[in-house]
């Protein structure tokens, strides 16, 4: 076949082909040639330089096979006329010593064909006893190899098998734990789909707490928060405004009695400016009642 590829490529460019009457006239005979032998016509085609060249090397390929097929079938002809003559020459022998194969007793002949039959398998060319000996040693060293190729591949049989065994158990506890997984996957859908409610819910409690935060912060800066103000000066504050409450109510009873007296414009005035100071003395004792527990330091 690379010798009828290499035939078939042209030798120069497709624009170097050329018309070739001898080259036309070989193809012509030689496609009246194979047709003629199938019994058909030639079909009717165009001949262009290519087609030529390639029909060419085809013939050139084809002629050389069949030329190289005719010697080896002269050669097998010739080779097949010689064992005849030699099979009539042993048969002659054999006639000639009374064992042809006519002659011979069922069993001889069953054991003549045997003997053939044995030496066709160990491919023994003559009869000496060494050539049969080589012969069995030679099949016996096969039959070994062969016996331990075989072990080998049993032991390999095994292996396989076993690891094929190992891969359907493996596979099969693949497929349980599977089914078991999407079973677990089917009952926790809904759960899943409750917390994924929640945390959306949880998400927006966090904006507006932090919004919330956010908010509480801003308004304890406006009212002068500060983080040094805790429960315990908170407590004391209050413990100071009950003080003066609880000094100052008085002065607010007399003052309230006051009003129920008949009008005295200097001693109304006189008594204003007295409880006046009176009520300054107790907002500076306030004042710095809560400057001294602003700045005692929180243990």
């Amino acid at each position: 076949m690379g010798d009828l590829i290499t035939a078939l490529e042209p030798s120069g460019g497709e624009g170097k082909l050329s018309f070739d009457t001898v080259h036309i006239a070989d193809v012509k005979a030689w496609l009246n040639s194979v047709f003629d032998a199938a019994g058909r016509e030639v079909p009717e085609f165009e001949y262009t330089p290519r087609t030529v060249a390639h029909l060419h090397a085809v013939a050139t390929v084809s002629q050389a096979r069949t030329q190289a097929a005719a010697i080896l079938a002269s050669d097998l002809r010739q080779k097949a006329q010689e064992y005849r003559s030699q099979a009539a020459r042993l048969r002659e022998i054999l006639d000639s010593a009374g064992l042809a194969h006519e002659n011979l007793s069922p069993s001889a002949a069953t054991s003549s064909q045997m003997l053939a039959s044995v030496s066709n398998l160990l491919n023994i060319k003559d009869t000496e006893m060494s050539s049969f000996l080589v012969a069995m040693g030679d099949i016996s060293l096969r039959k070994t190899d062969v016996e331990e190729k075989r072990a080998k591949a049993q032991k390999e049989s095994r292996i396989l098998l076993e690891n094929t065994r190992k891969a359907i158990a493996r596979l099969t506890y693949l497929k349980r734990t599977l089914a078991q997984l999407e079973e677990e996957i089917a009952s926790r859908e809904g759960p899943m789909m409750q917390w994924q409610t929640n945390l959306k819910i949880m998400v927006s409690k966090e904006r507006q707490y932090l919004q919330q935060l956010s908010n509480y912060k801003a308004l304890l800066n406006r009212v002068g928060y500060t983080p040094e103000i805790s429960h315990g000066v908170l407590m004391e504050m209050v413990e100071h405004r009950n003080e003066l409450e609880r000094k100052t109510k008085p002065i607010l009873d007399t003052l309230r009695s006051y009003q129920d007296l008949p009008p005295d414009k200097a001693l109304a005035a006189l008594a204003i400016e007295d409880k006046r100071r009176e009520y300054a003395a107790a907002e500076k004792y306030l004042e710095e009642a809560l400057h001294s527990a602003l700045n005692t330091p929180n243990e």
